[in-house]
């Protein structure tokens, strides 16, 4: 059995199986593998470049890591006798092409910048993906505000009805929520995408390196600057799981909505079966199951980004053990984000709404109490605070109609509305829902005219933001493919 080669010359004390165990960082370290592999292939290439390593152990080396590329790194790198997988790559490579040429992979660098290097090119790839899902939910939920322009729902503050609005109107303030979270996403994309390799254990290396060849190799955009902060820094992850918790929480809320609007208190939705449970005991349910375990997973992905928090607040520069320790919870925490946010799309996506109960529904509490108010200050000239105070204490009566209104006016020692000429025709038109959305023209407001300039918007919004993530996933493939070529290329295979 292989020992592992970064222990054995200055260490010799045997550990226990449940000390390797407490130190490998196997199981987090399956996410980045592959990743290794490609920083192994790019950091090899430019040791031969650079005249650092000759070409035969350089080709070697390559042809190897190639073998690993193509058909997987095998089993046995991932052993808990290993530290980590790149001691286990390295050990495994040494042992198959022999220690002249596998010993020579380290050269000019630590595990503390390619640890550091290949996290920022797999949350990389996780980012991306994760984009590419916003860009799906966005368009499903423009894609459903469309086809209900027309169709009228309550509104809701606290819970309770506040006024009538359109179902267009609530799904596009969940997709203006989802693009900020784009957007902040896409903004960490952009801070993750330097390359750390070369910076060693935090000092660089006396050995005549090319940075800026690696970074490009591997398709990112430059090197970090300062080596110390390259290997001794997680600010990227903090930020993605930051972004990634205030995604989760917008989820969250669209999945409490999808709950509440499911049970038979409200029935504006049905969910597709697909999504839902029964019981075990009582054959008639049908419960939300999934919206509710995503509300779960919510925590879940804040519950990653507060321990990463913590592990990092207080360590000194640079490279300290405790980071490992985060690398698990920033797997969760994308892992959970991603999975949460794919199965919303599809929920939402099979999702029925209840157009007749939801118009039904828009018109009760009251909810067009303020359109009455404002017709009273713009076609009768009472100040806003009056009728305010006018249409509150003619509900706290019971009604709206002219002579409890009449009544409250008195009582405030203000005449009739009756001799004002406000008819009992005045006031249906007011508290009318349809002319209640009507009237709201204003930009962002729910009528058609305001909605399908927003519709307009949004979907300019998503073609660019769906343009750029495009071009970010061209030229990371490019890059990576382009890796591929040049390393076979010299390897001679």
């Amino acid at each position: 059995m292989e020992r592992d080669v970064v222990r054995r010359g200055r260490l010799t004390g045997e550990r226990t199986g449940e000390m390797m165990h407490f130190l490998s960082s196997m199981n987090a370290d399956r996410y980045i593998a592959d990743a290794d592999i490609l920083v192994d292939i790019a950091h090899v290439l430019m040791l031969s470049r650079q005249r650092i390593i000759e070409r035969e152990p350089a080709r070697q080396l390559l042809n190897g890591l190639l073998d690993f590329y193509d058909n997987g790194i095998p089993a046995a790198a991932f052993d808990d006798r290993f530290e980590d997988i790149h001691a286990g790559i390295e050990t495994l490579l040494i042992s198959e092409i022999g220690e002249e040429a596998g010993g020579r992979l380290h050269i000019g660098r630590s595990r503390n910048d390619e640890v550091a290097t290949c996290l920022r090119l797999r949350v990389r790839d996780d980012i991306v993906r994760q984009l590419s899902i916003l860009i799906s939910l966005r368009q499903i939920l423009i894609s459903l505000a469309e086809e209900h322009v027309d169709t009228i729902m309550p509104g809701f503050t606290h819970l309770q009805y506040a006024q009538p609005t359109t179902l267009a109107h609530h799904l596009l303030a969940h997709e203006a929520a989802f693009s900020r979270d784009f957007q902040r996403i896409a903004g960490a994309l952009g801070r993750v995408d330097w390359c750390p390799l070369g910076a060693a254990a935090f000092a660089s290396t006396s050995y005549p390196i090319q940075r800026e060849l690696t970074a490009e190799m591997l398709g990112f955009r430059g090197v970090l600057d300062n080596t110390m902060d390259a290997v001794g820094s997680r600010d990227f992850a903090l930020e993605l799981l930051s972004d990634l918790s205030i995604l989760m929480t917008h989820a969250s809320r669209v999945c409490e909505e999808l709950v509440i609007w499911s049970s038979n208190f409200a029935r504006f939705v049905d969910l597709d079966d697909a999504f839902c449970s029964t019981s075990s005991i009582m054959p008639q349910k049908k419960n939300p199951d999934t919206a509710e375990v995503m509300r779960a997973k919510a925590a879940s992905v804040i519950g990653s980004c507060t321990a990463a928090l913590g592990i990092v607040k207080a360590l000194p520069m640079s490279y300290n053990r405790d980071l490992q320790e985060l690398t698990p919870g920033l797997w969760r925490g994308i892992q959970d984000a991603k999975h949460s946010t794919r199965l919303l799309v599809d929920m939402l996506a099979t999702a029925t709404f209840n157009k007749d109960t939801m118009a039904a529904e828009a018109g009760k509490g009251y909810s067009t109490a303020t359109d009455f108010a404002d017709m009273l200050v713009q076609k009768h000239g009472f100040p806003f605070r009056t009728a305010h105070t006018l249409v509150g204490k003619a509900i706290q009566k019971g009604t709206l109609d002219l002579p409890t209104l009449d009544t409250a006016a008195r009582e405030m020692g203000l005449p009739p509305l009756s001799t004002s000429g406000i008819t009992p025709s005045d006031i249906s038109d007011a508290l009318d829902v349809r002319s209640s959305i009507a009237r709201r023209r204003a930009p962002g407001s729910p009528s058609q005219f305001a909605v399908r300039i927003s519709l307009s918007s949004r979907k300019k919004t998503l073609d660019e933001d769906s343009a750029m993530l495009d071009e970010r996933q061209t030229h990371y493939s490019g890059a990576i493919q382009r890796l591929i070529q040049d390393a076979r290329k010299e390897a001679g295979s």
